[in-house]
């Protein structure tokens, strides 16, 4: 019966394994959605942008009007001629009549094709094209390396910031700001001279030699920069301090070199501290001892008092040492690091292998609060940032204590205000329900308040990230761009609207998987994105203002003319010369407008934005009225106002009129001007602000008037042109200036009057929505989340194993034969080339693990359905860990609570640096899935032989 169960439980593995490898396909299942009715991804990522498939669907619109305006221009040119050839004026299809008339008609189709022409938008992907590359040119100077052009154009809409601390915010130089010595707190570096001799001495000698020697503080590369740092930023954070007590520590080392150091006890996450073991002249040993305050003071039992020699340290003294010392340097996100030592005699030679016994009894030097300052560009970045409608939240994996207090230095929260400063555990909690899935109303609930997600994991990362972008709370979708420098920051990274990796300290992986790099690893170059995305939505606008108040005033002119007297005023060659202006001069000097600090003064556009706004509709409407009015005065009465002949109804072959190239040379002067006027699309009057600036602007400018002085005094026939006097190109010039003044007058005329312009620009509500929305469901898995997902697989396999060996040795200790039992085991996991052999030495030791006394009172993980539930639930089957002071080194801010209620290593065995863990701790998020383990527990065992 018992070895029947043996195989009952061991087919329920494999049932299990095959259930969580079909659970591990839709990901979003496990964050609350459903994903059994997912259609199959796309094969490829669309790489389109939105502002490019909204320019691209008003090109088509315009494209479409523009062939139906010309095609209807041919057939009434081709009609009116027919009727009043051959029915009003009754004449003959004579053969040799046959080529003039086909010349009638080959004009007539060249000013159809000359409609099309100038109505088709085609600059418009140009222009997008150029201002995307010119602003990924200059994001380079400013510390932008952009990976996908598409960014730059995101990251305009931004709303939401979600960034990282160390390196990002702060500057990553952990720096001793405090100190506690010979009984007197200081605020500041104190003066070498004001502390005593022998301390100041033992302080040196602790901090120099017990570190390690790859640590060092080197000069500044630049005359005024600040000190290099060089290993483990602790170290060099302590380093940096004795320098500032202007002593050596070099001087130290050289007296005593690493080889000559007789023990050390490196530092691990389990026991917090340091220490190393050195030989004295006199034959004694002296130990040094650094690490977490709050471990280390429990092992002193004496202190330095203020003339250097030590006194009792009694446990009343270290509770008012923690209340007075510890607790208010912690509350200033200082991490508290206590230096200590004790001297041994030369006979008998303590057992150096009991590293329990040897460090004990210490003598409390100094404790000091390290600090990682904030970069002091940072908190003016985030203000601009929230002045500019974008949120930003910290996600660190620091402690709830560091975190605000960083937050508040960084500006991201004030008091008074109404926010959220919770860690991961309180919000897995918050989002999730019963089962343990998150639930996308309960993330609405959480994330507008929340400003600080400290002791996270990435996995709470990405759900945050999710949570935001598909939250339907406001009217307009939220555009999240998160930061990060690790590996397992790839999923959120790549789930983010825009990924921003850290090029100093991010992994190859978290670059990958953004978008953006920030190869000085600042916060503030965040804020130059932004302010170069808006740029591109703006410098896009600015010539989509001009580009189609030009074709509107075009294409009215052509087909009106040609309806009216046959003939359109603007010729075919002219017309391309004016593409030409509007499209790719235009698009060049407009979309490399540089940014300006006014771009963070005005809230996100959005996503769903019109492309036209009521100004600028206005503005099109406005200056196409006033160049419609001058251009059809000068059409029917210009020949009377200059006194010169009538180019109307001139015959086939004549020569260019003067009266027509009047028409032509004005038409361009007003867009010349026009084009100033364009440089603001927001109702600004003064059109001039910063024009010097662009110098490719004014070359354009100026540019364009010189060749158009050429064409029209030397272009002769081709163009259609006959040299115009002096007095006839200042009137063109000032009809042209007009435009300025009449732009001014735009300007005064309140947007907010004009009802009719309420709904411009807006396509319709099924365009709207880009394709990249409506399929964002069925996008492509990406990389880093297929490699989450594999190791997801792994781990939920492994915890089966574990699972079902406990229930097996509940079964042996239930009185079943342990060899029989043990060759059933044996012969059904051979079945299955995925499962482990449990005859295999690590399972023999499982089992033997199991069966030893600490087997009692181990709680038995429950069963999870899926692997995205029991992978992200933060608080299965372990206690709430104890908030605790920040440690020593840097990877504590980053490590797992579970490791909190870890007993400390045996000691080595090696003499000389060599790390105490031999065992494998599972430092993942999921790791507190499996109860939390002593290294010498039954689960220890488990997790050193997955």
């Amino acid at each position: 019966m018992q070895d029947g169960n043996v195989e009952i439980l061991q087919n329920k593995a494999k049932q299990q394994d095959g259930a969580a490898a079909m659970e591990m396909q839709p990901l979003k299942s496990a964050e609350g959605g459903d994903g059994e009715d997912k259609k199959k991804p796309n094969p490829h990522k669309k790489e389109k942008s939105v502002l490019q498939g909204k320019l691209t669907k008003l090109a088509v619109q315009i494209g479409k009007a523009g062939l139906l305006m010309s095609a209807v221009t041919v057939i009434i040119l081709v009609l009116y001629f027919a009727i009043d050839t051959f029915v009003v004026q009754r004449r003959q299809w004579l053969p040799e009549c046959t080529p003039i008339y086909i010349q009638y008609f080959v004009k007539f189709f060249i000013i159809g094709v000359t409609v099309l022409v100038v109505a088709v938008p085609e600059g418009l992907p140009l222009a997008v094209t150029i201002s995307l590359a010119y602003s990924v040119k200059k994001m380079m100077k400013d510390n932008n390396l952009v990976r996908h052009l598409d960014a730059c154009e995101t990251m305009g809409n931004a709303t939401a910031i979600c960034s990282d601390k160390t390196g990002t915010l702060t500057t990553n130089r952990m720096t001793v700001v405090q100190a506690y010595i010979g009984d007197v707190l200081y605020k500041e570096i104190p003066d070498p001279d004001a502390l005593p001799a022998k301390t100041l001495d033992c302080l040196v000698n602790a901090i120099s030699i017990n570190s390690a020697y790859t640590s060092k503080v080197l000069p500044a590369e630049q005359s005024g920069g600040l000190p290099r740092q060089v290993g483990n930023k602790t170290e060099c954070g302590l380093l940096g301090f004795l320098l500032d007590l202007k002593q050596d520590y070099q001087t130290v080392r050289n007296l005593i070199p690493e080889e000559k150091l007789y023990k050390v006890y490196t530092f691990n996450s389990v026991r917090k501290s340091m220490s190393t073991v050195v030989k004295l002249g006199d034959g004694s040993f002296r130990l040094y001892s650094k690490g977490a305050s709050e471990i280390i003071l429990k092992k002193c039992s004496k202190i330095l008092n203020g003339a250097g020699d030590p006194r009792l340290f009694k446990p009343r003294d270290r509770d008012e040492m923690v209340k007075k010392v510890i607790e208010p340097m912690a509350s200033e996100g200082l991490r508290t690091i206590c230096i200590s030592y004790r001297d041994f005699s030369q006979s008998p030679e303590p057992d150096w292998e009991n590293e329990n016994e040897i460090v004990a009894d210490l003598t409390c030097i100094a404790v000091v609060g390290i600090e990682d300052p904030v970069r002091p560009e940072v908190p003016e970045a985030i203000q601009k940032c929230q002045r500019a409608g974008i949120t930003v939240r910290m996600v660190t994996g620091d402690n709830i204590n560091t975190a605000r207090a960083i937050a508040i230095k960084c500006g991201i929260i004030h008091p008074g205000e109404d926010f959220l400063c919770i860690d991961g555990k309180e919000f897995n909690r918050r989002i999730r329900n019963e089962k343990g899935e998150v639930e996308q109303e309960r993330i609405d609930k959480l994330w507008p308040k929340l400003r600080v997600l400290a002791r996270s994991s990435p996995t709470d990362k990405h759900t945050l990230v999710k949570g935001i972008i598909d939250s339907t709370q406001l009217e307009q979708r939220q555009v999240v761009a998160v930061t990060g420098d690790g590996t397992n920051d790839g999923p959120a990274l790549k789930k983010a609207d825009v990924g921003f990796a850290m090029g100093i300290a991010g992994t190859d992986v978290a670059k990958e998987a953004s978008d953006i790099i920030l190869t000085d690893d600042n916060f503030s170059s965040i804020v130059k994105a932004v302010m170069w995305g808006r740029n591109v939505y703006d410098s896009i606008s600015k010539f989509l203002q001009f580009q189609l108040t030009v074709n509107v005033v075009a294409v009215i002119v052509a087909f009106t003319g040609a309806c009216i007297t046959q003939d359109s005023p603007l010729k075919a060659v002219q017309m391309l010369w004016v593409n030409l202006i509007m499209d790719t001069f235009a698009s060049l000097a407009l979309a490399t407008e540089p940014p300006t600090e006014s771009l963070l003064l005005r809230k996100p556009y959005g996503r769903n934005k019109p492309l036209i706004s009521q100004t600028m509709m206005k503005n099109i409407l406005g200056h196409g009225v006033y160049q419609l009015t001058l251009i059809f005065t000068l059409l029917f009465v210009g020949e009377e106002i200059f006194t010169i002949d009538s180019g109307r109804n001139a015959p086939l072959h004549s020569p260019p009129s003067e009266h027509y190239t009047i028409i032509f040379n004005t038409f361009v002067m007003m867009q010349l001007f026009n084009e100033i006027n364009a440089r603001k699309i927001h109702g600004e009057r003064n059109v001039f602000d910063g024009i010097f600036r662009n110098p490719i602007f004014c070359i354009i400018v100026i540019g364009t008037f010189g060749i158009q002085i050429v064409i029209v005094q030397f272009g002769g026939k081709p163009f259609s042109c006959a040299p115009l006097e002096l007095d006839q190109w200042m009137w063109c010039i000032f009809l042209g200036i007009g435009e300025l003044v009449w732009g001014q007058v735009i300007s005064s005329i309140p947007t907010s009057r004009l009802k009719f312009l309420k709904g411009a620009g807006r396509l319709t509500q099924k365009e709207e929505i880009p394709d990249e929305e409506l399929n964002e469901d069925v996008e492509e898995i990406d990389h880093a989340e297929r490699e989450l997902r594999r190791g997801q697989i792994l781990w939920f396999r492994g915890l089966n194993r574990i699972q079902t060996q406990i229930e097996v040795v509940n079964t042996f200790k239930s009185g079943a034969s342990f060899q029989g039992a043990l060759r059933r085991q044996s012969s059904t996991t051979s079945q299955n080339q995925d499962v482990t052999h449990i005859s295999s030495p690590s399972h023999i030791r499982v089992v033997k693990a199991f069966r030893s006394s600490l087997y009692e009172g181990l709680e038995k993980p429950d069963s999870r359905t899926s692997i995205h539930n029991f992978m992200t639930h933060p608080e299965f089957k372990i206690e709430d860990a104890q908030p605790h002071i920040p440690l020593i080194d840097d990877t504590d801010l980053e490590e797992d609570p579970a490791l909190k209620q870890t007993s400390s290593q045996p000691p080595s065995p090696n003499k000389n640096n060599n790390a105490i863990d031999s065992g494998i701790n599972l430092t993942t998020e999921t790791s507190k899935s499996a109860t939390s383990s002593s290294p010498g527990s039954p689960i220890h065992s488990l997790e050193t032989s997955l």
